[in-house]
This record gives structure tokens, sequence and C-alpha cells, in this order.
């Protein structure tokens, strides 16, 4: 009498059973509940997830692209800044006001000789990838002194210290919007401060003792954010190469949105909310060129 052998897989069993005649002398064994074939299972989960992370692996190495490049520009003012005007400082005068100086509007800082516009914030939205991990560890200077904040914009990096100075004779209480920091500076003093979170757009910087005074501080995580200097020029530098990066750009005259600053540029495909997008090259400095900024765009 023929022998009838039984397969390692149960399915299969059932599968042969069901075909084999009869007259083969081969019975069909009955299989309550058929077991699943574990091993070849585990297989082909392991084959399929190979197969996809190897379809996406070149899209997402085109995404985050290689090496490091550099943004550089000028904004320019085509327009009359006209007179700065006086602030009204009646406390402390004998310090705010020493040898009769006034204290001025630094609102719109304009270069008589070659209208640069300074004070103009630039920074990347969001990157992928930062060329150094960690923040500076040697501290930033924010001073004060006349009764007014030395640096009226101030751009820093999330976790980087900043020696928050008061060069005056008198106290004042310096007091960072939207953070932790409210603190009086005793005269000749100085306290370190280390922001703990981004802000999205700059946050005003007030003296609670003198109303008058005020500055911006914008923080970044990436560190990826100039301030124009007093001939409107900006350096962004170690930028994540080969993937397209949006800036965001910011004045505190600007009459657009929460003081987005934006320009007629079609080059740079400029949106009303003053933002544009480029795509650096390895070891590229980009120059985006002089950027004229119409008294339109600034409230004069």
């Amino acid at each position: 009498m023929p022998t009838c052998s039984r397969s390692k897989s149960t399915a299969v069993v059932v599968a042969l059973a069901a075909l084999v005649p009869l007259a083969a002398g081969c019975r069909p064994e009955r299989v309550d509940s058929p077991g699943a074939n574990v091993e070849a299972a585990r297989t082909l989960r392991t084959a399929l997830a190979t197969a996809s992370s190897a379809s996406l692996a070149p899209a997402a190495a085109a995404a985050t692209g290689s090496g490091w490049g550099s943004l550089t520009g000028r904004f320019v003012f085509a327009g009359d800044p006209g007179t700065a005007k006086p602030l009204v400082a009646d406390k402390d005068t004998e310090v705010c006001s020493k040898a009769g100086m006034k204290l001025l509007d630094r609102s719109l800082l304009v270069d008589p000789s070659s209208k640069g516009l300074a004070n103009v914030v630039v920074f990347a939205r969001k990157t992928t990838r930062v060329k150094e991990a960690t923040p500076p560890t040697v501290p930033l200077v924010f001073d004060q002194k006349q009764c007014e904040f030395l640096a009226p914009v101030f751009a820093a990096r999330v976790g980087q210290p900043i020696e928050v100075k008061n060069s005056d004779p008198i106290g004042h209480n310096t007091n960072i919007a939207g953070s932790d920091f409210n603190q009086l500076i005793p005269a000749g003093g100085s306290t370190t401060y280390a922001p703990k979170a981004e802000t999205g757009l700059p946050t005003m910087v007030t003296c609670n003792v003198h109303p008058w005074m005020k500055a911006y501080m914008v923080f970044r995580k990436d560190g990826y954010v100039a301030v124009s200097a007093a001939d409107g020029s900006f350096t962004i530098a170690d930028l994540p190469a080969g993937e397209p990066l949006e800036f965001q750009v910011w004045h505190e005259r600007s009459t657009g949105p929460s003081g987005a600053l934006g320009l007629d540029n079609a080059a740079l495909k400029w949106t009303p909310k003053g933002r544009f997008q480029i795509t650096l090259q390895p070891d590229e400095v980009k120059d985006i060129g002089t950027l004229e900024v119409p008294a339109s765009a600034i409230g004069t």
C-alpha cells in the first residue's frame, strides 16, 4: 500500500489532498485549523520593507541635498526717509538728554550716501540641516546707554548666551516680550540670558522704567538669520545647499502683515508675505543683488 507523507506546510497538504485521486491510495487528512507559515510571512515582510526603502531613498536624498552655500544681498531705500522725529524723554533727563542731545526715532535708518536700509531682518524659515549642531558659547552683547538700546534690531541663535548690559549710571528694566526675561539691570551691571524658544518674527524689547526705549530681538534655532548693516548689506553663511530654501524678510516699519517686507521682485518670486525661495549650489556664494525698497513698502 502506498505511504502518504505529511508536508511541512499544513496548508499545502490540504490543497494537494483535495486534488489527488482516491485511486492513489492516499486519503486526505482532516485539518481542523491550518496554521500560518510564520517564517514565510516574516521573509515576505522583510522583502517588502526593503523594496519600499529603496524606492524612497533617492527622493529623500534629493530633498536634503548636500554641501553648504552662502546668501548675500543689499537693501536700499528708494525714497525720501524724511527727518527722524525726536523722542519724548521726560525722565532721568540728566542721563537721557545728556549735553542737550535729543533721542531720535530710529525705526527707519537710511544711510545718506548709499541709501542703504539698516535693520532689515532676513532668515531661513525652515531648514533640514545645520552645519554647526550646537549654538556658539561666546556671549553676544546687548547694551543700553543714554537711555536707548544700542542695537535697535538684534539677532541670536536659540541657546546662545546674551550678555544684557547697562552702561548707564541709572537702572534700566529690560523686558523681552514673549519670554520669561523681565529684569532690572542696575547701573553699570549686566546679566546673561539664553533664549529658550524660536521667534516666528522679531519680538519687542522695552524698558518699563523709560517707556520710550524700544528694540527688537529675533531668535532662530538654526542660527540662519541676519540683520542688514548701516549700508543695507547682509550675509547668511553655511546654509544647506542642494535643496529649496524659503526666506522671510521683515522690517519694523513695513506696511506688510506683521512687518513682512513685500517687494515687487519677479526674479525671486517675492510674495506679499515677504518671502522668497532659492536653491544654493555647494560652495556657492549667491548674491541676490541690490533690492530696492519703495517708500510705499515702508510707512514714512
